[in-house]
């Protein structure tokens, strides 16, 4: 279960990067359609308010999962070579669904899409929901226990492929969540749309861990010449953006006001636009929680940069009418006031060198 959590979490970091803001040209083709001021201000708003969301949480819930003793619930860590060859691969990934979708036919390939992203949403919404569930269940609440098992061999070459422990409360988190799940299959709605995605988002925040700065500043420094040259350099991103049905983006009509939850013209944000920025700024909280000076200043620093450059954006793609890609502008904010806040603190050298601690042991680079 853990390592499809963590391949919906991966999946994520494969997600289109290009905010666009008009849901004609993104997601129907069909004909124009023109905003009105209250409605692209109330979609463009929603938009930063569920970016917002994932990376908060998911960067707290870092936190525990970091500290975590269990090797089970142990995140997956960012090496330096990963995040320089993560760039090349998120750039095959994309050419090949680019190629896919000029080959296939894009009906099927979304119907296997659906039933892919229905597997892993299901479980990536029934994992972000459990905590809640545990609050929301009075003491009384019968929570038995389960173990699920799978062995290969016999006696003492008895070897566990898959050993699972849930409880009660999971298993209505999983049913809640298959709910979401068929209703999404059937409807295509946004909000389950935007369900999915969010749970997406925020198991990509908590789940992804960078082992220190240095690998954070390679990561987002490659992602950021993969998102300018795939937006402005080809028309692929933009391609792919139409045609791929599936909840790797964060929608919100702009027609709301006008067509209630029945709205059909939408604006977009790649989740590739959250999580990235996302797991830096996860980063900095644990930073922050590792200097033991009961501060937050980096952590709250990067938080209030993604709010500037992801306005900062939504401000020029709506000025110029062009879907834009949002690194352009997340990472010099989100990599440079925190790098600056620790030149003027004196701690610019630390907060390069530092590896983080993760259930006791040191993770260092390969």
């Amino acid at each position: 279960i853990d390592s499809l959590l963590f391949a919906a979490a991966s999946a994520v970091l494969d997600a289109l990067n290009a905010t666009d803001s008009n849901g004609t040209e993104a997601l129907n083709a069909t004909a124009k359609f023109v905003a009105t001021p209250e409605g692209t201000a109330l979609a463009y708003g929603s938009l930063v308010f569920m970016a917002l969301l994932p990376i908060f949480f998911g960067a707290l819930r870092s936190v525990t999962c970091s500290k975590s003793k269990n090797a089970a619930d142990m995140p997956e860590t960012i090496t330096s070579r990963d995040a320089a060859r993560f760039p090349i691969i998120a750039s095959c990934t994309l050419f090949g669904l680019y190629l896919f979708f000029k080959v296939f036919s894009q009906e099927y390939i979304n119907l296997l899409l659906s039933v892919y992203f229905f597997v892993l949403g299901v479980l990536a919404l029934s994992h972000t929901m459990s905590p809640l569930m545990s609050r929301v269940f009075p003491a009384s609440f019968p929570n038995k226990q389960y173990q699920l098992l799978f062995t290969q061999g016999s006696g003492e070459s008895k070897e566990e492929i898959v050993n699972y422990e849930f409880d009660t409360k999971n298993l209505v988190c999983l049913l809640i969540s298959s709910v979401v799940g068929v209703w999404y299959l059937l409807k295509k709605h946004w909000i389950a749309n935007n369900l999915f995605g969010l749970a997406f988002a925020l198991n990509g925040v908590e789940l992804l861990h960078l082992n220190n700065v240095s690998t954070g500043c390679i990561l987002l420094g490659g992602l950021f010449i993969y998102d300018v040259f795939w937006v402005f350099g080809t028309n692929v991103m933009v391609t792919v953006a139409k045609s791929f049905e599936a909840p790797i983006k964060l929608v919100f009509p702009q027609d709301l006001l006008e067509k209630g939850l029945e709205a059909s013209n939408f604006a977009m944000l790649g989740l590739g636009d959250i999580v990235i920025p996302g797991i830096f700024i996860a980063l900095l909280l644990r930073f922050d929680v590792s200097l033991n000076k009961n501060s937050r200043t980096y952590f709250y620093s990067s938080f209030l940069a993604y709010i500037f450059g992801l306005g900062l954006t939504i401000f020029v793609m709506h000025t110029f009418k062009h879907a834009q890609p949002a690194l352009l502008y997340l990472v010099p904010a989100c990599v440079g006031f925190p790098v600056i806040i620790a030149l003027f603190k004196g701690e610019l050298t630390e907060m390069f060198r530092a590896e983080l601690v993760l259930a006791g042991k040191h993770v260092s680079e390969v």
